[in-house]
């Protein structure tokens, strides 16, 4: 069949695109899903309890993904200052993951445990006061609003979800989320899920 052909049949050309590109990501996704180091998570990785996964609600509800990225790369220039490179055994429990490509601001994947969580919660509500030269919004209603209100009313919900997708969540934990997150606000929660990121590995 030559290509003069398939290019003046505009159907015959749809279905040849179709099986280029469904051939190419068989061909790319399939070996993905027989790779352990892709599907089992690193050693001592736990999934996101009741408070951080209502944080990461917050966290993708604000768009902070938009300014944030969450992949460390393996090149020295991002190793040194944003500490180990992301390997793909510590995000088997994020659905979805929180990679991302734009960094008006800097990496968060190794944010956690570098500032304290009363830095984090005056960075939230005034950016600039800790950080002078930042161009990033200030949050200042998260500290106002309780988790439980917003994030938190479907938690049981939604670590259930989860749960069906490989998250080993107990029946406990599930029926102590809300309990969990009582008296939290927005900001509490955000924090805690800030707190928790990256912290997996040991050697960075």
């Amino acid at each position: 069949m030559s290509q003069e052909k398939i290019e003046k049949n505009v159907a015959l050309l749809i279905v040849c695109i179709l099986l280029a590109v469904i051939w190419g990501g068989l061909v790319e996704i399939t070996p993905l899903f027989f790779q352990t180091s892709t599907t089992t998570a690193v050693k001592g990785l736990e999934p996101y309890d009741a408070e951080r996964l209502a944080g990461r609600e917050v966290y993708i509800r604000e768009g902070c993904y938009n300014c944030h990225s969450q992949m460390i790369r393996p090149l020295r220039a991002e190793t040194e200052r944003y500490g180990h490179y992301s390997v793909a055994g510590e995000f088997v429990y994020d659905h979805p993951f929180q990679w991302g490509s734009k960094r008006t601001g800097p990496d968060l994947h190794r944010v956690g445990g570098r500032y304290s969580n009363e830095w984090h919660l005056a960075h939230l509500d005034n950016p600039r006061g800790v950080v002078p030269e930042s161009n990033m919004p200030s949050y200042f209603w998260l500290a106002k609003t309780k988790a439980l209100d917003t994030v938190g009313r479907d938690i049981e919900a939604k670590m259930g979800a989860l749960r069906l997708l490989g998250a080993p969540y107990t029946d406990q934990q599930i029926s102590e989320a809300k309990e969990a997150l009582k008296d939290k606000t927005e900001a509490d929660v955000l924090v805690a899920y800030l707190q928790g990121l990256g912290r997996t590995l040991s050697n960075f």
